[in-house]
Order: C-alpha cells, then structure tokens, then sequence
C-alpha cells in the first residue's frame, strides 16, 4: 500500500507543486488541503502517514495551532509532521517545541532533493514506529 501524505498550504501553485512531485513523480497517495483542518476527526478520517505543514495560513499561524492540535491527540500524535515554510522567524520562535515533538522543517524555496530526502526519512521513522506500537500491542493482548 501506497504511502498517504496531507499536503496543507493556502497557495494553490504549492500544492499542485506537491502533488506533482509527490504523486506524479514518486507514486505517493496525496490529499491535497488548501486551509487548516481543525478537527482531529478529519486527520483520522486520512489516515495520513505524513503531514506536509506550512505554518502561515493567509496571515494567520493557523498551521501552528494544527500542529499543537495533532501533537496533543494520541490518535495523531504519532504521525510525522514536516513544515514547509517561509515564516522563518516564527520557525525560531517555535524551534524548542519543533525540535521536541520530531518536526523537521524545509524552507520555502527549498530544494526539491532536499524536501524528498525529508519526506522518506520520515515516512521511514513512521513505519518504524507502526510496526513497533503494533508488536507492543500484541504482547498486551
């Protein structure tokens, strides 16, 4: 099964950007959103195994309250995050919090090479991770 990757950013360009590269280029199954989403039961419904984040929404750091609200939930707390963005100095601001939950960040321009070897490192770690929580299940059952 295809790796599912959510793709959120306010810029249409971007995200046609994304799903070329993602999809076209390298086979990724990719959810296209154009504005925040707010409920975790939406992320649930996805099931991503990525998220792509820009952090600045129209002008508001709609992206990092996403981020905060999928790091508290345990059902989302696990999926890798990667932030794509321009807001350098909000990325400063947050850099403790960022570092700590595992986020990494790209910065826009980026390189394409450099937001792919990103995106595999973590959709690596995160099927690591699966595989670990799903073997500590079974020991409990």
């Amino acid at each position: 099964m295809k790796p599912r990757i959510l793709v959120v950013n306010d810029t249409q360009e971007i995200l046609e950007l994304f799903r070329m590269l993602l999809e076209e280029e390298e086979g990724y199954d990719v959810v296209l959103s154009g504005f925040p989403i707010q409920q975790v039961q939406e992320i649930e419904h996805i099931k991503p195994d990525l998220i792509i984040l820009d952090l600045v929404l129209g002008d508001e750091k709609t992206g990092m309250q996403m981020l905060q609200m999928l790091k508290m939930q345990r059902s989302t707390a696990s999926i890798p995050v990667l932030v794509c963005t321009a807001a350098l100095q909000i990325v400063r601001e947050q850099e403790g919090y960022l570092v700590s939950q595992g986020v990494h960040v790209v910065y826009k321009p980026f390189e394409i090479d450099d937001l792919m070897a990103n995106v595999k490192q973590l959709l690596g770690s995160h099927e690591h991770i699966s595989s670990v929580i799903k073997e500590e299940r079974k020991k409990h059952q």
